[in-house]
């Protein structure tokens, strides 16, 4: 399945794409989604549908008036989050297993820019990855080392003139603002292969963090299982497990033997199997966690994000969701 806004990079990937599908084998079917964000993204859903039609190939749309429901939230996250959802959505429906999307270098490296001022660690400087599974999906970005000037010249070969979204100008939004004028003068005073080079750091950091990841499960997994053959009279804060929802309990004396950057990997993966996320987490509160396992008496709290609790006894650091 590919998503297509209408806008240059999903339009040259869905040409691309239905070049190759009979090459590849491919089953291809478009979907288009509608943020209602301008009063005429219907021309782009009308777009995308003849493109379809055009190349014999099944379309299905949505929409949501994302202004709306991103009141009290960043209009760019809601947006990216119901376009996935809606995604995930027809792609079960219609039984598709593999999710295509435009993303570009220059997308890669507007994403790495903004994540390093917002203040990522390494898992955010990997980015946009080129194949990433979430739930039962493969979400898979075969244009991520494209510029997008490639792109411009590809359409313009074929004589495809794509929709423009107008929004993409508006300086209200922190992409936008990083697109059009922070990238360009970095290019012009500082570095004038700045795509290219954030485009990098994001390979690099993925294959990085791909490594300590696995490190940090195996740890993860060896640790659990070594706490399941321990037995012994419970501590005050086994006697509270009963109060608490859901948890994990880790060997204190191993935690802190570990290197900090599998420690940390550990901690997030933990908070990660309790909650479901750590979109929340941040690099204080895992510092406050390594501040409680080395330093903080027995039986101190730390409570993070989301309900959930981090605390120490005298052999175990306990993880868990309170109840509400």
């Amino acid at each position: 399945m590919i998503g297509v806004s209408g806008g240059p990079d999903s339009v040259a990937l869905l040409f691309a794409l239905n070049s190759l599908k009979k090459e590849f084998k491919l089953n291809l079917q478009v979907a288009h989604f509608d943020h209602q964000i301008r009063k005429d993204s219907y021309r782009d859903r009308e777009f995308v549908e003849s493109l379809a039609q055009r190349l014999a190939l099944p379309f299905v749309s949505g929409a949501l008036n994302i202004r709306r429901l991103a009141r009290t939230g960043s209009i760019e996250e809601i947006a990216r989050q119901e376009r996935l959802k809606f995604l995930f959505d027809v792609a079960r429906r219609v039984n598709f297993h593999k999710i295509a999307l435009g993303h570009t270098q220059d997308d890669q490296a507007e994403t790495v820019l903004m994540r390093l001022i917002r203040g990522a660690g390494l898992y955010g400087l990997a980015s946009i990855l080129p194949k990433r599974k979430i739930a039962s999906f493969i979400i898979i970005r075969p244009l991520i080392e494209t510029p997008r000037k490639e792109i411009e010249s590809y359409l313009k070969r074929r004589r495809i003139r794509p929709r423009i979204d107008s929004t993409n100008l508006d300086t209200v939004y922190f992409r936008n603002r990083v697109r059009n004028r922070l990238i360009p003068e970095l290019a012009r005073s500082y570095n004038s292969n700045i795509k290219e080079v954030l485009a990098n750091l994001a390979q690099t950091a993925a294959c990085d963090y791909d490594y300590l990841e696995k490190c940090a499960q195996r740890a993860l997994k060896g640790l659990k299982k070594a706490l399941a053959k321990k037995k012994g009279r419970p501590s005050p804060c086994t006697q509270e497990l009963g109060k608490i929802k859901s948890g994990m309990r880790l060997d204190l004396n191993k935690l802190s033997k570990l290197h900090a950057a599998i420690l940390r990997l550990v901690l997030r993966f933990s908070v990660s199997q309790i909650k479901g996320t750590t979109r929340r987490l941040s690099f204080k509160h895992i510092k406050e966690i390594e501040d409680l396992i080395l330093c903080r008496p027995i039986n101190s709290i730390v409570d993070l994000p989301q309900g959930v609790s981090v605390r120490k006894d005298k052999k175990y650091l306990f993880i868990y969701q309170r109840r509400a």
